[in-house]
């Protein structure tokens, strides 16, 4: 599985892309002078304030409070962030408080809201794909994320989804081989693609996409680690199990969701790859309170 190769170059990869878009993020918000207009205008005695993070919604996988914490502490040192829950932590009742935090005035101001963004976002699809996780458990059949990512903060979207219980695929195009349609059509047949795949990078696993019961039995000749059967309907699905049997590791994918996953949850799918996860995960009420 693609999770479990990532190596530590690839995580400090993935932290530095997270660092540069919560700086992008933070210019985003504040211009090149780095200016909030109405707190440097309202607030004038610049005193340590505290305050809680609620979360007011019930049945809830939190996700992000240490980049909640990251961001605020890019806009001063001086506020402390304390989990009052564990990361990927499942709360059932609302409102509960997920941290506690200690700060300047005018710094948690400027921050709060992209690191509420964050919050909320990351616990969102950590939520959803917990749910879809625990759909799939008793079949032993993994979920599996895609590059359906929101363009700049793939790297949070993906740490949401391991949180939730998720595995992750392929972070981008950089670091595993998946030969689509595409890829075939351009190569001239899937035995053409496999085989320049093969010779270009030798020491790597290589997944096919297959949309026909003919696709899978092309690709089942070319020994291949896995079989992506890619829009495919729970009978062909099916089918190309009886085919294919524990020659690979089989993934469904394409148009997957909370309606239809049960009628792929069949005997012999490995994975379930679900763009959902993240394309489609309504953020999660999660707010900021001061006290005074």
């Amino acid at each position: 599985m693609y999770a479990k190769t990532q190596t530590a170059k690839t995580d400090e990869f993935r932290r530095k892309l997270m660092d540069d878009a919560i700086d992008l993020a933070i210019r985003e918000d504040l211009g090149d002078s780095c200016l909030d207009l109405t707190t440097a205008s309202v607030v004038t005695n610049d005193r340590q304030v505290s305050g809680s993070v609620y979360c007011k919604q019930e049945s809830v996988v939190v996700a992000g409070l240490q980049v909640f914490a990251h961001v605020l502490s890019k806009f001063d040192n001086q506020i402390t962030v304390e989990q009052r829950v564990a990361e990927g932590q499942f709360i059932e009742s609302s409102p509960t408080v997920i941290a506690t935090f200690v700060g300047p005035a005018s710094s948690l101001l400027k921050g709060e809201r992209i690191a509420l963004n964050l919050l909320q976002r990351m616990s969102a699809i950590a939520t959803v794909t917990h749910q879809f996780v625990e759909l799939a458990k008793p079949f032993g059949i993994e979920i599996r994320d895609t590059r359906k990512t929101t363009p700049g903060l793939r790297a949070f979207e993906r740490e949401a989804v391991a949180l939730g219980g998720g595995q992750n695929h392929r972070f981008g195009l950089f670091d595993a081989i998946l030969i689509k349609d595409n890829h075939i059509q351009f190569a001239g047949g899937i035995t053409n693609a496999v085989q320049q795949a093969k010779e270009a990078h030798p020491n790597l696993p290589i997944e096919v996409e297959a949309t026909t019961l003919d696709q899978v039995e092309q690709v089942l000749k070319l020994g291949v680690h896995t079989i992506l059967l890619d829009n495919m309907s729970p009978q062909s699905i099916r089918d190309a199990i009886a085919l294919i049997k524990e020659a690979c590791f089989i993934e469904v994918s394409g148009g997957v969701n909370f309606k239809n996953i049960k009628t792929y949850l069949l005997e012999g799918v490995n994975a379930i790859s679900v763009g959902a996860l993240t394309h489609s995960a309504p953020n999660i009420d999660i707010s900021l309170e001061v006290e005074i």
